[in-house]
């Protein structure tokens, strides 16, 4: 029984561990970098293939190569997490044609913050974000999933109606992004691809931090802005989730 125990303990710390160091990225000292990777690759994908049963994700899309798991820190924040071995925004295999949709199946994983809240919340009121390489503390590829903040939304609706490809500058608490709407998040409107294809002549994807959120109350019919920044430009940042809220204080009224 004590070993039983002991076990359990330390299963249940490892989930703690990767999910902490997922949520306060490069803040973060003398975390594991592998630790997200190995529950999801060593326990989640296992666990879905063998028995159908993906705990301790949420799920594992194993023809999508994709997997949802519930992050700690927040009240309704899910991360996206490929089943493949995948560093990041810097990880040049994510931009080749047939990769998988890891976009699609961040903003499909809305559901999971939904059913969290109790609530259906509109496009607008969702974000999926993921963090530049200096930004973050993990070595695998996750974009979180989350409300968005309130302020950051209203700021954001001038936008909700720009020509499609087009990019506009803004600012967002003191920090420089462009934005642009996109009527889909696959194959050439696959945000990554879409940042990749428009940065500067001196600019890298591994100083790039990636937001997006829906158009308008209906991705569907209104689209989506594609929020994009890095640390290779005056006034950028490579991180950009504070433009989330954690605490999805627009659920507080429901």
């Amino acid at each position: 029984m004590r070993y039983t125990t002991l076990l359990k303990t330390f299963f249940l710390a490892a989930i703690a561990t990767a999910l902490m160091a997922a949520s306060g990225c490069a803040r973060l000292s003398k975390v594991d970098s592998n630790a997200l990777w190995e529950i999801v690759g060593g326990q989640c994908v296992p666990n879905a293939r063998d028995t159908g049963k993906p705990a301790p994700c949420t799920s594992v899309n194993l023809d999508k190569r994709y997997a949802v798991f519930k992050d700690i820190r927040g009240r309704a924040q899910y991360l996206l997490i490929p089943t493949d071995r995948v560093s990041g925004i810097e990880s040049p295999e994510i931009l080749y044609a047939g990769s998988p949709e890891y976009w699609v199946g961040a903003w499909n994983a809305g559901r999971h913050v939904d059913a969290k809240l109790d609530m259906q919340l509109a496009a607008y009121q969702l974000g999926l974000e993921i963090n530049s390489p200096t930004q973050r503390s993990q070595n695998q590829l996750h974009i979180h999933v989350d409300c968005m903040r309130t302020d950051i939304a209203e700021a954001l609706a001038p936008h909700r109606a720009d020509a499609p490809g087009a990019w506009n500058w803004i600012t967002l608490d003191g920090k420089r992004y462009r934005v642009t709407r996109v009527t889909s998040l696959y194959d050439r409107n696959n945000p990554f691809r879409v940042v990749a294809r428009n940065l500067g002549a001196q600019q890298t994807m591994d100083a790039q931090t990636i937001l997006v959120t829906g158009a308008g109350p209906d991705a569907a019919r209104d689209g989506w802005l594609i929020v994009n920044s890095g640390r290779d430009i005056e006034g950028g940042t490579g991180n950009a989730e504070g433009l989330l809220d954690h605490a999805c204080s627009v659920a507080r009224a429901h």
